[in-house]
C-alpha cells in the first residue's frame, strides 16, 4: 500500500515538472512569436526589451544602453531629410556582371536574389534634400544590400550626386557603412575610389562643404577613399571604422590589440574623426554646420554702387 502512494506521489511529481515545462516552453514560444512579429526588439547590446514604436521614435537607439541599432536607408533619409523635400537621384542604374563572376553562386544570381529580397537597386541611394529648410546632396549607403559593398553603380551614383551638388553649390553628406569594395566586380570596384575622389576634389576646389557620416561599420576601400575625405568627419558613437580588419592585424604585428581599437571613440582620440554625434543629434548637428558652412552671397554690381556711394558721402560729410 505504501509502494502505491509513494508510486502515485512520485508519478504526480513527474506530472508536475512536466507541466511546469510544458507551460514554461508556451511562454517562451509565445514570448519569440512577439518578438518576431516585430512587437518588440531585444537590443544586442544590453539585451533590455522594448516597444518597437518607442525605439523607432528614438530612431532606433536603445533608450537603455544608448546602443545604436543598424538603420536602413529608407529610415535613415527619414530621420535626416525634411519631409516631402527628397528627390531620389539616378534610380535607374544597375549592377551588371562584367567578369561573369561566379563563387559559390553566380553574381547575377546574388544581385537579382538582393534585388528582390530587399527592393533595392544596389547599395546606395543618392538624392537632393533639405536638412531644416536648407539644400543637401545626399548620399545613403545601405549594408543590407551586399555588406555595402561599393560597386561600378555605387561609385557611379555618389560621382553624379557631387558633381551635381558642385553645380548646384550644393553641400554633400554622405552617411558611410560599408564592408569595402565589392569583390565580384574586381578592378572596377577599385577604380571607384579614385572616381568618387576626383569629384569631392573638383568640389572642394569650388570651396563647398563635406560632411561624412561614419556609421557602423565602415571599413575596406570606403574608408580608404571618400569617407575619410571630408571637411569635418563625423560618427556614430561605437562605430567601428578601419581599412584591414582587427584579426589581420593582429596575425601581421603579432600582437594583441587594445579592446577600443578602430573604434570611433579611440579614431576620434587619435584625430582620424571630428566628432561622435548621437543619432538623435545627428539631423540638429548637421543643419549647424552647413547654415555655417554657407557661401557667402555673391557681390553685385548694384551692391558696389552702394557701398561706394555711401562711403562718398561719408567722406564728403567730415
Amino acid at each position: 500500500m505504501a509502494n502505491n502512494e509513494e508510486s502515485r506521489g512520485l508519478k504526480s511529481l513527474l506530472d508536475w515538472f512536466a507541466n511546469r515545462r510544458k507551460s514554461g516552453s508556451t511562454i517562451l514560444e509565445r514570448q519569440e512569436r512577439e518578438i518576431a512579429d516585430g512587437l518588440w526588439h531585444k537590443c544586442s547590446n544590453c539585451g533590455v526589451l522594448t516597444y518597437t514604436k518607442d525605439l523607432r521614435a528614438n530612431q532606433m537607439v536603445c533608450v537603455e544602453c544608448g546602443h545604436h541599432n543598424r538603420v536602413d536607408s529608407d529610415e535613415r533619409i527619414r530621420q535626416l531629410i525634411d519631409a516631402n523635400s527628397w528627390r531620389a537621384m539616378d534610380e535607374q542604374l544597375r549592377p551588371t556582371d562584367p567578369l561573369q563572376f561566379r563563387d559559390r553562386k553566380a553574381y547575377s544570381d546574388r544581385l537579382r536574389e538582393m534585388q528582390d529580397k530587399l527592393d533595392l537597386v544596389d547599395a546606395v541611394k543618392t538624392g537632393l534634400g533639405q536638412i531644416d529648410g536648407l539644400p543637401i546632396a545626399l548620399g545613403v549607403m545601405d549594408f543590407r544590400f551586399m555588406g555595402g559593398s561599393m560597386g561600378s553603380v555605387v561609385g557611379e551614383k555618389l560621382t553624379r550626386l557631387i558633381e551635381q551638388a558642385t553645380q548646384r553649390r550644393y553641400p554633400v553628406v554622405i552617411v558611410c557603412t560599408s564592408g569595402g569594395a565589392r569583390m565580384q566586380e574586381g578592378m572596377l570596384s577599385l577604380m571607384q575610389m579614385a572616381k568618387i575622389s576626383g569629384a569631392l576634389q573638383r568640389h572642394r576646389e569650388e570651396r563647398l562643404l563635406y560632411i561624412p557620416v561614419l556609421t557602423n561599420p565602415t571599413t575596406g576601400g570606403v574608408t580608404a577613399s571618400f569617407a575619410m575625405l571630408g571637411d569635418i568627419i563625423l560618427a556614430e558613437p561605437k562605430a567601428t571604422i578601419g581599412f584591414a580588419g582587427r584579426r589581420v592585424i593582429e596575425q601581421t604585428l603579432r600582437e594583441k590589440l587594445p579592446e577600443d581599437f578602430q573604434s570611433a571613440e579611440d579614431l576620434l582620440k587619435h584625430g582620424f574623426v571630428d566628432d561622435i554625434v548621437p543619432r538623435t543629434q545627428l539631423k540638429k548637428t548637421l543643419a549647424q554646420l552647413i547654415a555655417l558652412h554657407q557661401p557667402p552671397a555673391p557681390t553685385t554690381t548694384h551692391n558696389m554702387v552702394v557701398w561706394e556711394t555711401r562711403s562718398l558721402s561719408s567722406t564728403v560729410a567730415e
